[in-house]
């Protein structure tokens, strides 16, 4: 076998982010991205967009989907703050621990029922506290505990088992798979499954089908059920509305790009260096769109904002306010054990318009 052919069949990412000190470029960050309309139109990328990978917590709000639609979020009353967390990777900050808790109250659980296990909160400020009073971090610090609450209502409304809620073949799982199936056009069979970090299953798809996904949250298709479509109305309506639920009060890109496109666009990072955006219908796209892209080695600090910001640029989505308000995002500064400035980190790609 040639050489060149080994890796004939591994989807070639190519260069996004480039890390320099001087005048050399020490790094680079590879990946792909993809943004589409509705319709599944690609109107702009890079890189391969078949490449199949784990939505992770992009899936969220789709994770969140079937608690409105089925009418579970309505029966326990809950507020766009709590359809917000649920559908949001939470810093674990009082105001989340306090809202989970409340959700948690409104089923007739506790914190007992949570399965997503236990990290210490994303909050620096929520971690220095703890340590601090010689605390441990608790269930509801972790940035699912949201979501895992939105699965719990959503057993007991459906009446499944609640000590199963995580598991792929009770009915809150089957619910999910079948959203994803249906907003990413992937037949429910061809869905690959994983389990993701908090112990539910996670779908792999590809780069291509997150961003439909997206485009159909923000903008969903006339042939979408009535029930369907108005529960993408309320979960777009509540992040725009709580984006501090979707990550924190302070320090968190999806938060601060929501806040600085006055809730235009819904965004959504996912582990592993996966991202995902709705824009709303705007003068620019008309339709609404969905952005995605996949950083190939999995970084999640400075590439994924970089290229985040810089594709929404030039997709005409950020500019003038909303762009200078994100520029702690879009670029970054390398200094050494001084504090010297050395280098930056910045984008470096132009996207491939259709």
């Amino acid at each position: 076998m040639k050489q060149d052919n080994i890796n004939s069949d591994i989807p070639q990412p190519v260069p996004l982010v480039e890390v320099r000190r001087g005048a050399i470029t020490e790094s680079r960050h590879r990946g792909h991205v993809v943004a589409a309309d509705g319709d599944g139109q690609i109107v702009a990328q890079l890189g391969a967009h078949q490449t199949v990978t784990f939505l992770r917590s992009s899936a969220k709000p789709f994770q969140a989907l079937p608690v409105v639609a089925t009418g579970a979020a309505q029966r326990f009353r809950f507020t766009d703050r709590e359809i917000a967390v649920a559908c949001g990777s939470h810093s674990g900050e009082a105001v989340h621990v306090e809202t989970v808790a409340g959700m948690l109250r409104k089923i007739g659980l506790d914190e007992s029922s949570l399965k997503c296990g236990v990290h210490e909160p994303f909050s620096r400020e929520a971690a220095q506290d703890l340590r601090e009073r010689g605390e441990l971090p608790n269930v509801l610090q972790n940035n699912c505990s949201g979501k895992h609450t939105g699965m719990l209502a959503l057993a007991v409304h459906l009446g499944a088992p609640t000590e199963t809620y995580d598991q792929p073949a009770n009915p809150v799982q089957l619910a999910i798979a079948r959203t994803v199936a249906q907003f990413s056009g992937v037949p429910l069979e061809d869905l690959a499954v994983g389990v993701d970090g908090c112990g539910v299953p996670v779908f792999g798809i590809t780069v291509h089908a997150m961003a439909l996904m997206y485009a159909r949250l923000v903008a969903p298709p006339t042939d979408f059920d009535e029930e369907t479509a108005k529960a993408c109305a309320r979960i777009v309506a509540a992040t725009a509305e709580h984006p501090e639920m979707i990550g924190g009060t302070t320090e968190r890109f999806d938060t601060e790009l929501i806040r600085a496109t006055g809730g235009r666009v819904i965004s959504k990072v996912g582990a592993e260096g996966v991202y995902t955006a709705g824009v709303l219908p705007c003068a620019e796209w008309p339709g609404g769109l969905g952005l995605a892209f996949k950083i190939e080695d999995g970084e999640d600090h400075r590439a994924r904002p970089t290229v985040a910001i810089e594709s929404l640029r030039q997709l005409g989505v950020l500019h003038g306010d909303s762009l200078e308000a994100l520029a702690p995002y879009a670029r970054f500064t390398v200094r050494n054990h001084r504090g010297d400035s050395v280098g930056e980190v910045r984008a470096s790609f132009e996207l491939e318009r259709s």
